[in-house]
C-alpha cells in the first residue's frame, strides 16, 4: 500500500527577530513548503530512519529552555484514527532539544504517518515513514545522495526526489554538510544568492550544531526527511576534510586543540540531529531481495590516507617515476593499513554470507568512498593554460605521473587502501556474493564493474554530488564529453562516468536486476527541479557485471 504524502507544513509566520534570522541563514523570502519556525517550539520538521521489518527511529526537535517531554504517535492513516504505536520522547537543551524515539511493534513493509505533540498541544508537521519488507519484495526503489554544500547552491535534487514520491528509502552516503568556514569552499564569489553559511568552520560542538541547524532549516531537505526513511552515514566533512582515525587534513591540533575531543564533538552532534543510532555499522534487510550493509569509512579504523605530493617532494622528473614505482610496489601494498577494521570486516564477511546463503540477489554496501579503480588519463594536462595556478598544475602533473606508474590518482578513496579493498573482495568471493557497491564523495558519477584476478564480484554505482562540483570546477581547459571518453578509456573496470553534472542517483532492485538511474538537474543556482537529462545503467542477477 502506498500512502499519499502529508500535507506540507505551512510557512511560519516570522517577525522582525525572526525574519533577521532567517536572513542570516538565507531563508528569508522563501516561499518553499516547508520553513523553519523561529523561536521556540518545533524548528526543524520530523524526520524517520533505521528502519526495520518491526521498527523505525523518530526524530523531531523542540526549541525549549528546559526538558520538555513530548508525546508522539505512529498511525496508519493521516487522520490518527488507527494509532499503531505511541510513546514519549525528551527534549533536552542537553542534546541541542533534538528528540528521538523507537517506534516498535509495527507490521512489515507499511507506510505510516507520524507525528510530535508538545505539553502545550503543538503539534509537530506529519511525516511519513516506512517499515522494511519480509518475504517475497517485487521492487524496492532507494534515493541516493550525498555532497550536500549550502553554500554552492540549491537543494534541488532533495526536491526532486521528494516530488518524485515513489521512493521506499533515501540513503545519504555523506558529506551531509561541510565544515569550512564562510567564504573556504565555496569563495565569495561562487557562494549562491541566499546561501550564505555559518561564519566560523565547525570545530567545536556548538559549531557542529550550528551547521545541522543551518542546513536542517532548508526547506527541501526537511520535505525529504518529512517523507522517507532515511538511512546516513558520515564521511569525512561532518567533521573535517580527509578524515582519518587520528586526524584529518583540515585539522590543526596546535590551534583547533585534540583530535579525539572534535571528533566526539561531530558524533555526538550528528546522532542528535539525525535518526540514526548510535551503531558504526549496521545491516538492514530487505525481505529475500536484498541486505544492506551500513559501512564505517572513517572515524574508526581508517589509517592516514598517503598524498602523492610526498612521494614526488624533492624529486627531479627523473627521479618522479622511480619513486612512484617503489611506492606503488611497496608503501602502498601494505597489509596493515584499512579503512574498515578487523572488527567490521569480519562482521561483514559473515553477513555477505549469510545474505548470500539466503539466496538474496543483492549484497548492497551502503559506503561513502569510490571503490572502483581510477586513474586519469595520460593526456590530462594537454590544453591546461600556462597561466593555470600553480596548485592545480602540480596536482595535475602528479595524476598524470601517477597514472604512467600504474597508480590511482583519489587516496582519500578505496584506491588509497589497495589490501583492505582485497580482503573486501576475496570475503565476497568466499561468500558467493553479488555486490552492488553504493559511494558518493567525489562529486562525480561512476559506474564500475568489480572483479578480483578476473572473477566477477559486482558492480559499483558511485553518485553525483547535490551541489558541490565537480571535475568541471578545476579541468576547465577539457570538455566534460571529452574528459569522460578519456577516463574510461584509461580504466577497463570503468564503464561510464559523468564529471560535470549535479543530482542524485535513483536505484531499483527486483529479483531480476538492479538499475542505476542517474538523475542530473539542469541546475543548482536556481530553486528548480527541471532535469537536464539521465542516465540508466543495469546489472542482471547473478551477472555480477553491468549489461551492455
Amino acid at each position: 500500500m502506498h500512502l499519499p504524502p502529508p500535507a506540507p507544513a505551512p510557512i511560519v509566520h516570522a517577525d522582525r527577530r525572526g525574519a533577521l534570522k532567517l536572513g542570516l541563514l538565507g531563508l528569508a523570502g522563501l516561499s518553499a513548503p516547508v520553513v523553519a519556525a523561529v523561536g521556540g517550539g518545533f524548528t526543524h520538521g520530523v524526520a524517520s530512519g533505521e528502519p526495520g521489518a518491526e521498527q523505525v527511529l523518530l526524530w523531531t526537535r523542540f526549541a525549549g529552555a528546559q526538558d520538555t517531554t513530548l508525546r508522539w504517535e505512529l498511525s496508519e492513516d493521516e487522520a490518527f484514527s488507527r494509532i499503531a504505536a505511541q510513546g514519549e520522547a525528551l527534549a533536552s537543551p542537553a542534546n541541542d532539544c533534538c528528540a528521538k524515539a523507537w517506534a516498535k511493534g509495527l507490521a512489515p513493509g507499511r507506510w505510516y504517518y507520524y507525528r510530535f505533540i508538545a505539553p502545550s498541544g503543538e503539534r509537530s508537521v506529519t511525516g511519513r515513514t516506512r517499515t522494511l519488507p519480509v518475504g517475497r519484495v517485487p521492487k524496492f526503489r532507494i534515493a541516493v545522495f550525498s555532497c550536500s554544500n549550502f553554500g554552492f547552491g540549491w537543494f534541488n535534487a532533495y526536491a526532486h526526489a521528494a516530488e518524485a514520491g515513489d521512493f521506499d528509502l533515501a540513503l545519504h552516503l555523506g558529506d551531509y554538510f561541510y565544515e569550512y568556514q564562510r567564504g573556504n569552499y565555496p569563495s565569495i564569489k561562487q557562494t549562491v544568492g541566499g546561501r550564505v553559511g555559518p561564519l566560523e568552520e565547525a570545530v567545536t560542538l556548538a559549531g557542529y550544531r550550528e551547521r545541522f541547524a543551518t542546513y536542517r532549516a532548508d526547506p527541501d531537505l526537511q520535505r525529504l526527511h518529512q517523507l522517507y526513511p532515511m538511512i546516513s552515514v558520515w564521511d569525512d566533512h561532518e567533521t573535517a576534510n580527509d578524515t582519518w582515525q587520528n586526524g584529518a587534513e583540515n585539522h590543526q591540533n596546535g590551534t583547533e586543540g585534540d583530535w579525539a575531543v572534535r571528533k566526539a564533538a561531530s558524533e555526538k552532534a550528528y546522532r542528535e540531529w539525525l535518526p540514526v543510532s548510535d551503531d558504526y555499522w549496521a545491516k538492514y534487510e530487505v525481505g529475500e531481495l536484498a541486505t544492506l550493509f551500513r559501512l564505517e569509512t572513517r572515524h574508526v579504523a581508517r589509517s592516514e590516507p598517503f598524498e602523492l605530493v610526498d612521494v614526488l617532494k624533492s624529486k627531479t622528473p627523473a627521479e618522479a617515476e622511480a619513486a612512484l614505482i617503489a611506492f606503488r610496489d611497496g608503501k602502498w601494498q601494505d597489509p596493515s593499513r584499512g579503512l574498515l577494521g578487523a572488527e567490521q570486516e569480519a562482521w561483514l564477511a559473515g553477513g555477505l554470507k549469510a545474505s548470500a546463503r539466503g539466496r538474496k540477489p543483492w549484497q548492497v554496501l551502503v559506503q561513502q568512498i569510490v571503490m572502483g579503480s581510477v586513474a586519469m588519463p595520460q593526456n590530462l594536462a594537454e590544453g591546461m593554460a600556462a597561466t593555470a595556478p600553480d596548485w592545480l598544475k602540480q596536482r595535475i602533473e602528479q595524476a598524470v605521473a601517477a597514472s604512467k606508474a600504474g597508480l590511482p590518482w583519489n587516496m582519500d578513496a578505496w584506491d588509497g587502501y589497495p589490501a583492505a579493498r582485497d580482503r573486501l573482495y576475496k570475503a565476497a568471493l568466499e561468500a558467493d556474493a553479488s555486490l552492488l557497491v553504493l559511494a558518493g564523495d567525489s562529486h562525480n558519477a561512476w559506474a564500475s564493474d568489480l572483479d578480483r584476478k578476473g572473477r566477477r564480484l559486482g558492480v559499483e554505482m558511485a553518485g553525483h554530488s547535490v551541489t558541490s562540483p565537480g571535475a568541471e570546477n578545476t579541468i576547465r581547459w577539457r570538455s566534460p564529453q571529452d574528459l569522460a571518453k578519456d577516463v574510461v578509456a584509461r580504466n577497463p573496470s570503468l564503464k561510464w562516468c559523468d564529471t560535470s553534472q549535479r543530482g542524485y542517483l535513483a536505484v531499483e532492485l527486483t529479483p531480476r536486476a538492479a538499475t542505476g538511474e542517474w538523475r542530473f538537474l539542469a541546475t543548482v543556482r536556481e530553486k528548480g527541479t527541471a532535469l537536464a537529462g539521465t542516465q540508466r545503467m543495469t546489472v542482471l542477477a547473478g551477472q555480477r557485471k553491468f549489461a551492455g
